[in-house]
Order: C-alpha cells, then sequence, then structure tokens
C-alpha cells in the first residue's frame, strides 16, 4: 500500500474485530513514527499503548466513572472545540454528527441513544488495541501540532499493516481517571486518545464517510502553470 492509498482508505472506525493485533506490530507502527517531524526536534509526543487484561482495567474503571456522566469525569485539559464556533465549521461539525447517527438509526430526539454512543468512545469502539498521546504540560499550541503529526503518521501506518484507527479527543475529559489507571506523571497533558485494530465490515456505523472541502475552498495555488 502506497502512501495515496493510505491517505485514501484511512477513516474513523468506530466498530472493531475483536481480532488480536500483533504486540510486534504495535510496536512497529510507533517505532516508525519516530520519523514524524517535530520544530527544534523536539519529539514532544509521549504515548502509552494497551492491551488485554490492561485495558480490561481501564475501560472497568473508566465505564463506572462515565456512567453518570458520558461527557467526562468532572475535569478536562483543554476545549475540544472553540466557544461559539462560527461558520463554516458549526455547519460541518453538525452534519458530521447527524450522518454518523443516521448510519445508526439514531433520531436526532433520541437523546438516550446518542449519549449511549459517545460513551462507547470511552471503550475504544470495542477496539483490542487503546492508545494515549501525551505531551509536556509546559509545550504550546506549535507542539500541539508535533504530536498531531505524529498521530497521523501512526494512522497512516496502521494502514499499511491492514488496521484500522480512530484519533478520539473526548479521552480530554477524563484525563484523572487515564492518569489512575496508568500511572501518569503530573506533568504531562493528556492529548488524545486512539482507538486501534481491525475494522469490523459488516457493521453500519463504518459505512460513514464524512464529506470534504473542494480544494478551491481552502488553497490559492499561484504561478503554477495548471490547465
Amino acid at each position: 500500500m502506497n502512501v495515496s492509498e493510505a491517505v485514501a482508505s484511512r477513516y474513523s472506525c468506530r466498530a472493531f474485530l475483536q481480532t488480536r493485533v500483533p504486540g510486534e506490530i504495535v510496536r512497529a507502527i510507533l517505532d516508525a513514527a519516530r520519523k514524524t517531524p517535530s520544530g527544534g526536534n523536539l519529539q514532544p509526543w509521549r504515548v502509552f499503548a494497551l492491551t488485554g487484561e490492561p485495558l480490561a482495567e481501564l475501560r472497568t474503571r473508566v465505564r463506572a466513572r462515565v456512567m453518570a456522566n458520558p461527557r467526562g469525569d468532572g475535569t478536562h485539559e483543554y476545549d475540544i472545540y472553540p466557544p461559539g464556533l462560527g461558520e463554516p465549521y458549526r455547519s460541518r461539525r453538525f452534519k458530521c454528527g447527524e450522518d454518523l447517527y443516521a448510519t445508526l438509526g439514531i433520531a436526532r430526539e433520541d437523546k438516550l441513544g446518542r449519549l449511549m454512543q459517545l460513551a462507547r468512545n470511552y471503550d475504544f469502539f470495542g477496539a483490542p488495541v487503546g492508545l494515549f498521546f501525551y505531551l509536556d504540560r509546559t509545550m504550546g499550541p506549535p507542539q500541539w501540532s508535533d504530536v498531531g503529526m505524529y498521530m497521523q503518521t501512526v494512522m497512516l501506518l496502521a494502514r499499511e499493516h491492514g488496521l484500522h484507527t480512530c484519533a478520539q479527543e473526548i479521552w480530554s475529559l477524563v484525563p484523572a481517571t487515564v492518569a489512575e489507571c496508568l500511572d501518569v506523571p503530573s506533568h504531562l497533558m493528556l492529548f488524545a486518545g486512539m482507538a486501534l485494530g481491525y475494522a469490523d465490515p459488516a457493521h453500519p456505523v463504518n459505512t460513514l464517510r464524512t464529506d470534504r472541502a473542494p480544494l478551491e475552498e481552502f488553497a490559492v495555488l499561484r504561478g503554477f502553470d495548471i490547465v
């Protein structure tokens, strides 16, 4: 699989098979992603990878915390979306959510159904591997972008191995719970989680493909000889 194929075939997978992912593959992906660029070569990312019993224990603890509040444990690392999100971003986010729930047959007025689907994030959507991405709290937005690039590299390398992923900023809403499970030093900030595994091709949620704006909407090309 070449890079273009990996980019084209990647999507946010929200239903996984229980098929085990060999540890050597996970290690190979995280190791190869070390080549991700970072400003000043800071390499600010820190990764925790869980499977088997450690992942099951985390799921149990998190489930107990979010049963009362699927939106988090009362703490959060940052605002996932800016307050007063404007256009066209607000409409894009709204349509993404509506399209997602439509694949599952969850009506807009079914608040409980939507909350239950939201809570599935904290189960990594059934994936056999859960990843957590951290960086030092002293780092700023440029280093956040470095961590994002590392995550994107991981997602594309996963495709090379026939795996799928789902990047999950929602884990930043339960940093205290995750830190307790993983014994994470307090100077590290939970940036995001990621589900990793083999996609369930029969699940309707995996038919979702979000819209993308055309190139002309976000890019300006000058001085090129393009027909």
